[in-house]
């Protein structure tokens, strides 16, 4: 599994340091815990093939631990391999650090961005998946109109990675499927 917390070590705010974070999944029962990065990310062994309830134990944990509220998604190696594989806008985003990959918990989520599919957005792009949304941010991230009007809609239910973080997440849960 992998866990992506929202808003986790950006600037000064919700600061969490990754041993602390790696400690608390241990003593959750986790195993096999590792790290990517300050920012959340999280890839884990657990017995349970239930990816929202894990969602909603780390959430309540982080909660207690911390004093932090943060949106935690979980999906599985096999469920990063897919959304990685099925991204529609690969051949459009040429850099990785500018293509960012939109993470719900449930696909539901995912229908309140419907309307941005009506917008042209060029020269950056907007699509849809099953169990992602996809953002090229063709100016920058910083500055990205499309990257602010999706989370108007999507709110806190939604957390981005680039490609590039995306991929190696993938690379670190083990499922040997590489995207570009």
């Amino acid at each position: 599994f992998t866990a992506l917390l929202r808003g986790i070590n950006v600037g000064r705010a919700k600061r969490i340091a990754m041993a602390d974070l790696r400690r608390l999944f241990a003593d959750l029962g986790y195993a096999d815990v590792r790290t990517l990065l300050n920012s959340g990310n999280v890839v884990f062994a657990a017995k349970s093939p239930d990816a929202a309830g894990h969602a909603r134990t780390i959430r309540a944990a982080i909660e207690r631990e911390f004093s932090l509220t943060a949106t935690v998604i979980v999906v599985t190696a096999a469920d990063l391999a897919a959304i990685l594989l099925d991204n529609p806008l690969r051949d459009v985003a040429d850099d990785p650090a500018r293509h960012l990959v939109a993470f719900v918990q449930s696909p539901v989520d995912l229908a309140a961005a419907r309307p941005m599919l009506a917008r042209a957005w060029s020269p950056e792009a907007f699509a849809l998946g099953q169990k992602a949304a996809y953002l090229w941010c063709a100016g920058g991230v910083a500055d990205s109109e499309i990257l602010k009007t999706f989370m108007r809609y999507t709110g806190e239910t939604a957390t981005t990675r680039n490609r590039t973080t995306a991929s190696k997440i993938l690379a670190i849960a083990g499922e040997g499927v590489r995207p570009a």
